[in-house]
């Protein structure tokens, strides 16, 4: 059975146009994939602004903003879902950007070990029913406290904050790969 979290389309009506980029868990250690992550996300940007058709009444200003904006939330997606996946699954993560008339989809799958579910889905509740500029300082003011910690989430509530994105997540578990939970995070950027 699936569980949806905040802005999550499911169902999404196929475009002609997109790009997905595919990562085995196993081919590259994760520390160096790690390094790979800024280098991936550039190139989706890259690859959005090079072939994607600019709208008549975009600006150059506009659009090396969309890029910027493009490269930004491609990283933190990356890296949450190199973070985060279960290294015990042979699940493969996979990045996908689509673009509409009105916005740009990025959709993100990949495994999560079940441990962390409960404490992913909790942050996730905390995300809709609290404002996201409040939580975003109470979280940074958190993360300067735990200097250590890794699971701040202040990645996507920059995406709340500055982008105005839409965030959505999607749990389920894969039919092919027993005992895998798969998670799909979705970001719905305006353009």
């Amino acid at each position: 059975m699936a569980e949806i979290f905040g802005d999550y389309i499911d169902n999404l009506p196929e475009s002609p146009e997109y790009l997905i980029i595919g990562f085995s868990p196993s081919s590259v250690p994760l520390k160096q994939r790690w390094r790979n992550n800024g280098l991936s996300a550039d190139f989706l940007a890259d690859y959005l602004t090079t072939f994607f058709p600019a709208k008549d009444d975009i600006t150059e200003q506009q659009q090396a903003e969309v890029k910027s904006a493009v490269s930004y939330i491609a990283n933190e997606l990356l890296e949450n879902a190199m973070k985060f996946n279960d290294e015990t699954s042979e699940f493969p993560i996979s990045i996908r950007l689509q673009v509409r008339s009105d916005e740009i989809l990025f959709i993100i799958s990949n495994s999560i070990p079940p441990s962390h579910v409960d404490r992913f889905q909790s942050f996730l509740r905390k995300i809709e029913q609290v404002d996201p500029g409040t939580l975003y300082v109470e979280q940074l003011e958190k993360s300067v406290q735990e200097e250590e910690s890794t699971n701040s989430g202040l990645g996507l509530l920059t995406m709340l904050n500055d982008y105005l994105a839409k965030l959505g997540w999607k749990f389920e578990t894969v039919p092919d790969y027993p005992g895998v939970i798969k998670v799909t995070t979705m970001v719905q950027l305006p353009i």
